[in-house]
């Protein structure tokens, strides 16, 4: 059989009726799994993978056909789909129809941005999006720039690097409740051990930070947090902003959840002070509704990522480069990437700042309404109103085993996916709300089954 490419002229009409067998598949799937995600747990689904799967590496194919609509069909009919109203656990969206089907194009063309004769169009579109979004979180700044990454982790890993590299001994100062690959990007790049602060109200206090700031003997990074994980909570940013100021210190802020609030006119105003921050981690696969991946690393001034260029002469020699080609070893510290700008930029075109920030203030709309629904509910206790989309709650009474307990049994039954958060020394169940198509109903139903998933398994031991 020739190789049936994806790309060229005849890539399209190759592709076409693959699609069709593909979409099939992705509706048997769902059907099949009838809920937010399959039902009987991790051994369950393994099992039906293995059944189905055989060989994973036979000695002869099945076909392109048969291999589509059985894979397809297995792994949507094993998904958790965040698409579905009662799939509400962790920062994971729903992607939006139009970011999917450019990311198709995306994979069916495979430039790899590493090089400009690997991706010319690309190449070019990359740099306008990016200063658009620079220019979004930085408005005030004569020159700043914008990378695409993986997502926060990466973000964060390389504004650490960047501040690493600019104060050499540099020591982070931060909050407990900071994001995870913080801690863990000091560690990778061999920096001090931070010096993380206890956030009782799930904020970090400018008092305590500029405690810390003064004690640090050399240079130091203020790192903020603008979305918490766990409930959502942004730092007070325009005090932190000045604690940083004070002490000469830079100042990193984290809103891989929290910086797409920008698209909103009502919302925005959360992030007073974010523009301070000489770097800025974004996450467009959060509350930008893009296909993972989609991370942004903003900073004020372009110049501070000079510390990434690297040479290599097939992909930037310098001839080209001062020839007029693009060099874009200086934009990743990874080689081969997606064009994961593409899907982007189809978005942002399509939908506009506007759009985008309709959909941010519908889904912050539907946290406090389902905050609002456990306020009232009489076997219900909410933790906190709602900072972005992100509701704590948990059945009144009940310990922390049983509401371990709820969430498991939830997964187990396919019926919910609820995610978990520890805040004010308890266990919560965490309903992170990033569906723009959630109703009002769905939230009343979603309650309704927490509610009965405890009295079914409530016992004694399980309450006060």
């Amino acid at each position: 059989m020739s190789p049936q490419l994806a790309g060229g002229r005849g890539g399209p009409g190759r592709l076409r009726p693959l699609l069709g067998v593909v979409l099939d598949a992705l509706a048997e799937g769902a059907a099949r799994r009838a809920g937010p995600l399959p039902a009987g747990g991790p051994e369950a689904v393994a099992a039906r993978v293995a059944q189905t799967l055989g060989e994973a590496l036979p000695e002869h194919g099945t076909g392109v056909q048969e291999a589509l609509r059985t894979l397809v069909r297995l792994t949507a009919e094993g998904a958790a789909d965040p698409a579905e109203p009662f799939c509400a656990a962790h920062l994971h969206c729903p992607p939006l129809a139009v970011a999917a089907a450019a990311d198709l194009a995306a994979s069916a063309l495979n430039p790899s941005m590493d090089s400009w004769d690997q991706a010319p169009a690309a190449t070019a579109l990359e740099a306008a999006v990016t200063a658009a979004l620079a220019r979004l979180v930085h408005p005030g700044a004569a020159a700043p720039d914008a990378l695409i990454t993986t997502g926060g982790t990466e973000s964060n890993q390389l504004a650490l690097l960047l501040a690493r590299e600019r104060a050499p001994g540099v020591r982070i100062v931060t909050g407990a409740n900071v994001h995870h690959s913080v801690p863990r990007a000091a560690w990778l790049l061999g920096m001090p051990e931070p010096v993380v602060l206890d956030t009782p109200s799930g904020v970090l206090d400018p008092a305590r930070a500029r405690t810390a700031l003064a004690a640090v003997p050399g240079p130091a990074l203020l790192v903020a947090t603008a979305g918490t994980t766990d409930t959502g909570a942004v730092d007070p940013l325009p005090e932190l902003a000045r604690a940083a100021r004070e002490y000469g210190a830079a100042l990193h802020v984290d809103a891989a959840y929290g910086g797409p609030l920008l698209f909103s006119d009502r919302e925005a105003p959360r992030l007073a002070g974010l523009a301070e921050a000489d770097s800025v981690t974004l996450d467009l696969h959060k509350l930008g509704w893009q296909p993972v991946a989609a991370g942004v690393l903003a900073v004020r001034e372009g110049e501070s990522l000079r510390p990434l260029g690297h040479q290599a002469d097939y992909l930037n020699a310098a001839d080209d480069t001062e020839a007029g080609f693009p060099d874009l070893l200086g934009r990743s510290l990874r080689t081969t990437r997606r064009p994961d700008v593409l899907k982007i930029a189809v978005t942002l075109r399509a939908l506009g700042r506007q759009g985008l920030g309709r959909l941010v203030d519908t889904v912050c709309d539907r946290a406090r309404e389902l905050a609002d629904l456990v306020e009232r509910h009489p076997d219900l206790t909410l933790y906190a109103r709602p900072a972005i989309s992100t509701v704590l709650l948990r059945p009144a009474g009940a310990g922390d085993d049983a509401v371990a307990a709820i969430r498991r049994r939830l997964m187990l039954d396919g019926r919910a996916v609820l995610g978990r958060a520890r805040a004010g020394g308890r266990l919560w169940l965490k309903a992170t709300l990033l569906n723009p198509a959630q109703a009002a109903g769905d939230l009343e139903a979603l309650l309704a089954l927490v509610c009965a998933t405890h009295q079914e398994g409530s016992t004694p031991d399980d309450r006060g």
